[in-house]
């Protein structure tokens, strides 16, 4: 079968973009902006309550519309409508990937063997609804009949890092006094430190993962169990704080969680679309459900946006093509995320799971090598904070990163001019990116402070900065819980625009499981549980020794 996607880089709409790239090699971004007055309102567009800035980019009209002509190409409206429908996107394991169905609200169907899967969604929704409800009132206590004042979620992955952010992304809604912890980490500094500082009697536990089996979450939940029944004295006592979020109840039932207190996985969601699901129970426990399904409306706005804003005003679609054209003509090989607001610290750790695990494939659907390049390196963190450290090398390095500059209009905390301050360092910062400073500009510079001659000439190349590094800025009113969804849902929908386009397969996750692999087979060795086994490399076999004569009792 021949397929459409066969030849992407002789398209002629590659070819295009390529022409495109030559043409714009001598024109720096701030020459565009002189020369056209209107590019800063032509280049602005907004959806699902957030604003994107893209006229710092290199970018024409032209560009523009090359971009869109090479998604049309790829079938770029076929493959999203196929993706919302519930077709089987997710083609190496036959399944499809309907997280937007976790934010459906409404009455849609959407039969997926045979099963209505919204109602089933809207059924896990009510039981969180209640449960969240009696933990929130204290209808539902401890095993001493105390109230809960601490979760304890033990996940990995998607049921770490979303959740996570979300938390820490909501933090002003949190209005139940629950104390929210994490643990995803084997290493067992992580579990311990966490358990230090808690009550048994006053401690809720939610065991996250779909098999029930991830060696890590279930490692860290047998400690959190042991840990649970010494200081209680009572293993009757497990099924009263341990719940789970897994596909597989019997095995949560025989580690002593109550059935009634499973709550549903389901193959068609991934690990890290899975937050919308009841794997978001520690953050509709801490901020209630009413604050949970605002950022599940806020998500769904940006799924109505994706689904029916045209190309050139689809903030997942024009975020995407952008990406496209830097990565695969540009040569970039990163994209740095530069939240500019302390809730938001953990996006960046999100969206690298998000987009590298997702778009990380060197083979497209059809399992044929790719020659050209797919998902770049994310990589960020605060950005006031940054300005001090790595944001040197975007300005002055030899690399091209693009960067999404990602700032609130208002502050949940107005302190002084300090949100002023931030904006102004979020603004400075794009524009030094855009600008750079040219050897001229840095020897006025110095001539103006009274510098020498001689050091004028000695410093002055020090100072330049080459500039016309791209960025988007992307701006909401305020850090929501409808904000938050739409802002999380639009990244998963950039990174599927760009799966679409490179025909890799955005929805398994395959390198990840050799490294599993082979960690199971190492394990019983450096257990001294097993001295045969399939032989490693050597430099393995020798820190198998090393750690085995370390540990030795």
């Amino acid at each position: 079968m021949t397929s459409p996607y066969a030849a992407l880089t002789t398209s002629p709409e590659w070819q295009a973009l390529l022409a495109c790239r030559d043409k714009l090699q001598g024109s720096p971004m701030k020459a565009l902006f002189a020369d056209d007055p209107e590019r800063a309102t032509r280049y602005f567009i907004d959806g699902a309550g957030l604003s994107l800035d893209f006229s710092k980019n290199r970018l024409t009209d032209e560009v523009l519309e090359a971009l869109m002509q090479l998604a049309r190409s790829r079938k770029l409206e076929e493959r999203r409508t196929a993706l919302l429908c519930g077709e089987k996107v997710n083609t190496t394991e036959d399944r499809p990937a309907l997280h937007t169905a976790l934010r459906n609200a409404g009455t849609n169907t959407i039969v997926i063997d045979g099963q209505n899967v919204v109602a089933e969604v809207n059924t896990t929704l009510a039981r969180m609804d209640t449960f969240v409800q009696e933990v929130r009132n204290q209808s539902r206590t401890g095993y001493t009949g105390k109230a809960f004042t601490d979760v304890v979620s033990i996940g990995i992955g998607g049921s770490f890092l979303g959740p996570k952010l979300v938390s820490e992304a909501l933090q002003p809604y949190q209005s139940s006094g629950l104390r929210c912890h994490y643990v995803a980490n084997i290493d067992g500094t992580e579990i311990c430190e966490t358990l230090a500082g808690l009550h048994p009697e006053t401690t809720l536990f939610l065991v996250q993962s779909k098999s029930f089996g991830t060696r890590e979450t279930l490692e860290n939940s047998r400690v959190a169990r042991a840990w649970f029944i010494e200081r209680s004295g009572s293993e009757q006592a497990v099924a009263s704080h341990f719940m789970a979020v897994t596909a597989n109840t019997a095995a949560a039932q025989d580690f002593g969680i109550d059935p009634d207190n499973v709550f549903p996985m389901w193959d068609w969601v991934g690990g890290r679309y899975s937050l919308w699901s009841a794997i978001g129970l520690p953050v509709a426990l801490t901020i209630g459900m009413n604050n949970f399904r605002a950022l599940l409306a806020g998500a769904h706005a940006m799924d109505t946006h994706f689904q029916n804003a045209p190309l050139k005003e689809n903030l997942p679609v024009v975020m995407a093509m952008l990406g496209v054209w830097y990565n695969n003509f540009w040569g970039a090989d990163t994209h740095a995320i530069l939240p500019y607001d302390h809730y938001l610290r953990s996006l960046p750790d999100h969206l690298q799971q998000l987009d590298m695990e997702s778009n990380g494939k060197r083979v497209n659907l059809r399992g044929e090598t790719l020659e050209y390049q797919t998902g770049p390196v994310i990589w960020g963190g605060v950005g006031a904070n940054g300005q001090h450290a790595y944001h040197q090398l975007i300005h002055q390095g030899t690399r091209l990163i693009p960067a999404d500059f990602i700032i609130p209009l208002q502050t949940h905390n107005p302190v002084a001019t300090h949100h002023a301050d931030l904006f102004a360092n979020c603004l400075g910062q794009s524009r030094a990116m855009m600008t750079g400073k040219t050897l001229e500009e840095a020897k006025a510079e110095l001539a103006a402070s009274g510098a020498s001659e001689e050091d004028i000439e000695q410093l002055a190349p020090h100072k330049v900065v080459p500039g016309n590094q791209p960025s988007n800025t992307l701006m909401m009113k305020k850090v929501t819980p409808k904000t938050v969804g739409a802002l999380i849902a639009l990244y998963e929908h950039r990174t599927f625009v760009q799966g679409v386009i490179w025909d890799v397969d955005s929805f398994d996750q395959w390198g990840v499981e050799l490294g599993k692999q082979l960690g199971q087979d190492i394990l019983p060795r450096l257990l001294q549980s097993s001295t045969t086994g399939e032989a490693s490399d050597t430099g393995t076999d020798n820190l198998i020794k090393l750690f085995r004569s370390a540990n030795r009792p």
